[in-house]
């Protein structure tokens, strides 16, 4: 089961406060700019900085042309 779309619209990283990308395939929301990966357990994610992971360069690589691929929104736009 996927994530609310309501609940996704709100969702941000608790370190930066930015918008995250939901790859919902792999049960995780991502922060490009710190390179953190939340996990999601049981349609709940888990927005704990403890419980994130920090990825290697390659794993950011690899996550970031996933979003590009399926056209991954952000959870939320930041307006300049």
């Amino acid at each position: 089961m996927a994530l609310d779309q309501r609940l996704l619209d709100i969702l941000a990283c608790p370190k930066d406060k930015g918008p995250l990308y939901y790859l919902a395939d792999e049960g995780a929301l991502y922060n490009p700019r710190l390179q953190l990966r939340y996990p999601v357990r049981d349609d709940i994610p888990v927005m704990l900085i403890d419980e994130a992971e920090h990825v290697t360069a390659a794993e950011h690589a690899r996550i970031m042309a996933l979003v590009a691929e399926h056209n991954i929104a952000p959870t939320f736009s930041v307006d300049a």
